[in-house]
């Protein structure tokens, strides 16, 4: 499997994001300071196994979760 660059890795807004996916930004009720450096800390987690790791047991985290070829996408079931 073949790593993708931090800044793809971790892009929330890239096209066809699950929308199980959840990450602590989506709670932070503060407009978007672009003086202030992005964490990319990679805090995400499933919203069906409320864990890292995805009903499919890959990691939970935008660039494995932007694909609709990935079993789970959406659904919160594998295979």
């Amino acid at each position: 499997m073949m790593m993708l660059p931090d800044q793809e890795r971790f892009d929330t807004t890239c096209e066809g994001l699950c929308t199980a996916l959840r990450w602590k930004q989506q709670f932070i009720g503060v407009a978007h300071d672009p003086t202030v450096p992005p964490t990319n800390d990679g805090l995400f987690w499933c919203l069906h196994t409320q864990t890292c790791i995805g009903p499919d047991g890959m990691l939970a985290e935008p660039g494995n979760c932007s694909s609709t070829g990935r079993a789970c996408h959406g659904t919160g079931k594998c295979g």
